[in-house]
């Protein structure tokens, strides 16, 4: 049975110091880098004790409502590091600039979650936002951030029931996330909780990363399009050494480097496999939304068909231009397609 994981514990009450005097930690939110010493002057001063006191009374309370995570604050990234452990791969240039775009024009919608660092004094981190906070950071802007205390066990479960809450992991990101898990001794349980699912579902997960060579994940990328059972007939071709050895000279070809993740995939997968992939039959729509062709493929055939209700005559336009086509393939052809 998976064990609950409390994430509202309280932070312990400070402990009386030799002496019977109380330990007053830090109050950064005070702008204080010392800790506030009771005095014993009286008179003139006293109201001033008094003020500064309330101060330490109201930071105490801000400070235990960020624990509890019932308010954000603004941080600043330079003092935020990453997870321990991490859940995702790198996205694409061009997918960190829409990103930082999308939050320069509208700003950040939802808040990051960071702990106080658990080594390092006055930094934190982040237990998920990580795209959020590259975004500022390269913004040169403040984040947006829930702090609370966790464990090392609330934050990967936490990280990974975010990603898992917006299925923004694709199969294979999920399941190094569990191996990385795995390989930091957390429990089953733990990792059951951070990915929500069963048992079973973890131990397929781990099985297929395991034999994949890190290198052939890391050069394929995330994949979107693929998931459990295209991953798990890769990971089986693998199996053979001769399959490895090829997979590496394919993932080596500047060709490869050309193309997106998820044709990344099917370069490997088609030169490892005696039979290419399949796709199901979509339709191509033109710009103004008329569904002009479908295409499909079934084995080393490629079907486009032309509904001539919809399109009238578009299917023998295409026919008389199919030379001028072919002249542009071959320019632009580089070698990257299964065939």
């Amino acid at each position: 049975m998976a064990r609950k994981i409390n994430f509202d514990s309280a932070p312990a009450a400070a402990q009386p110091e030799q002496g019977g005097q109380p330990h007053v930690p830090n109050r950064p939110l005070l702008g204080l880098e010392r800790p506030i010493r009771q005095s014993g002057a009286l008179g003139a001063i006293s109201q001033s004790l008094g003020n500064i006191n309330e101060k330490v009374r109201r930071a105490e309370e801000i400070e235990q409502k960020l624990v509890e995570g019932q308010m954000i604050v603004d941080l600043d990234p330079g003092l935020i590091d990453a997870s321990f452990v991490r859940d995702r791969m790198d996205a694409t240039e061009e997918q960190n600039i829409a990103f930082r775009e999308l939050i320069r024009e509208h700003g950040q919608a939802s808040p990051i979650l960071v702990r106080p660092h658990p080594h390092q004094p006055e930094r934190f981190q982040v237990a998920f936002g990580h795209r959020r906070l590259l975004a500022a950071r390269e913004l040169g802007i403040k984040v947006r951030a829930v702090v609370r205390e966790l464990s090392d066990e609330q934050l990967v479960v936490a990280q990974g029931q975010e990603n898992s809450g917006r299925t923004d992991l694709t199969f294979i990101e999920r399941a190094r996330f569990a191996a990385s898990l795995e390989d930091r001794k957390f429990s089953r349980e733990v990792i059951m909780a951070a990915l929500n699912v069963d048992k079973a579902a973890v131990s397929r997960l781990i099985s297929i990363v395991s034999r994949v060579p890190p290198s052939i994940i890391d050069a394929i990328g995330p994949a979107p399009a693929f998931g459990r059972v295209r991953w798990q007939e890769l990971s089986e071709l693998l199996d053979k050494d001769a399959n490895r050895k090829r997979a590496g000279e394919i993932v080596a070809a500047a060709a490869f480097l050309e193309m997106d993740t998820d044709k990344r995939f099917e370069a490997v997968y088609c030169g490892l496999h005696e039979k290419p992939l399949r796709s199901r039959a979509e339709s191509w729509s033109a710009e103004d939304g008329t569904r002009a062709a479908r295409v499909s493929r079934a084995g080393k055939k490629l079907t486009l068909t032309f509904d001539d209700r919809v399109a009238p005559a578009f299917g023998d336009f295409v026919k008389g231009h199919l030379q001028t086509l072919y002249e542009q393939y071959k320019a632009a052809n580089k070698g990257g397609a299964c065939s």
